[in-house]
């Protein structure tokens, strides 16, 4: 068989592979929610790297959720808060910021096999007016939490020997309920539940635990699979594709009426890198991710939704072994079932080295 049969016949597996991973991630009819943190592609922005032996990296993003929306629409506190006339049974939520500090250990063994552990560092500060009614929507009545802990830790490992060129991968991970987690249902004089969980510590839900879905951790393991596919498509530019199903196996959090289960999770990421000059190479993203609503006495049943983002940046090699990358993400495109906060604009900075 010539070269180009072999060419040929290996764009079309990917294709067909990556068109049915594409095909199965926009089919899905769950969708995502809005603070489900940053859904940049950082492999890809660090370029896919099949170099043998350890790397450590270093990732850190900014997401400042300050803008209620329901559906693909901004909304006003004042008109959430309405709806507590003359019943108060919404949720007005002021603010929610992120910041996320992931360390990254990674081993390649050959062209074929690499193993990850990503360790995430949580620093959130989440504000709420509770049920405020429109009159009720001031300082005074704003309630006030911070969760600062270790998160939930990620092991990922990536198979890349199902075509010759190596430019087709699958991946396998779990992710472990190592962050604190829990929280307590609404009902009067319900048992306090999971691990240490975060307690409002200002305003009138002082002393009451923060919502399940805004700990550190989720209580749960969850599996995680997925693909990419990466392909020069010019002299100068290459193109790839990823998606990733991240479904919870085990929930911890299991007793009738202060149960939780996190929704599944579904993301896909295509993307352009400009690679003539390889020391400093532009690039842009558009990450799209859906999620179920979560289940279970602890959840709010109504968060779901999907939302899309233009992700520009560029990645730099600084020395021999160190790279370091940058990039803002823009959201284009939100579609939100009840009432969410939803960032501006998001950022992600970081920084990996070879040894």
């Amino acid at each position: 068989m010539n070269q180009a049969s072999v060419g040929n016949k290996t764009f079309s597996v990917a294709s067909k592979i990556v068109l049915g991973l594409v095909s199965f991630v926009i089919a899905e009819q769950a969708f995502a929610c809005a603070t489900c943190g940053c859904s940049l592609n950082s492999d890809a922005a660090m370029g896919y790297s099949s170099e043998t032996g350890w790397q450590a990296s270093l990732q850190f993003d900014y997401i400042n959720q300050n803008q209620l929306r329901t559906g693909t629409s901004a909304v006003s506190t004042a008109s959430v808060a309405a709806l507590n006339d003359p019943t108060a049974t919404q949720e007005v939520e002021k603010q929610t910021i992120n910041r996320y500090f992931t360390l990254g250990v990674a081993y390649t063994l050959d062209h074929d096999w690499s193993f990850r552990l990503q360790i995430p560092f949580v620093d959130r500060s989440h504000s709420t007016f509770d049920t405020a009614k429109p009159s009720e929507l001031i300082d005074s009545n704003v309630s006030g939490v911070n969760v600062i802990s270790l998160g939930d830790i990620k092991f990922l490992t990536n198979w890349q020997g199902l075509l010759p060129s190596h430019n087709l991968g699958l991946q396998f991970g779990v992710k472990l309920p190592t962050g604190n987690y829990g929280g307590q249902a609404e009902d009067v004089g319900s048992p306090l539940v999971g691990r240490n969980p975060v307690f409002f510590n200002s305003g009138n839900k002082a002393g009451t635990p923060l919502d399940a879905s805004l700990q550190a951790g989720t209580g749960s393991t969850d599996l995680i699979l997925g693909a990419f596919y990466l392909q020069p498509i010019s002299q100068n530019f290459d193109a790839f594709i990823n998606g990733q199903l991240q479904v919870a196996v085990i929930h911890n959090l299991d007793q009738a009426g202060s149960d939780f289960r996190p929704g599944n999770q579904q993301s896909l990421s295509l993307g352009l890198r400009y690679a003539e000059n390889p020391n400093l190479m532009p690039q842009i993203q558009l990450n799209i991710t859906h999620k179920n609503s979560d289940q279970g006495a602890l959840a709010d049943t109504f968060a779901s939704g999907t939302s899309a983002y233009i992700s520009p940046g560029i990645s730099a090699s600084i020395t021999e072994g160190l790279q370091a990358f940058a990039f803002l993400q823009v959201p284009i495109y939100s579609n939100l079932q009840g009432y969410q906060l939803f960032p501006h604009w998001t950022a992600s900075v970081g920084i990996s080295h070879h040894f």
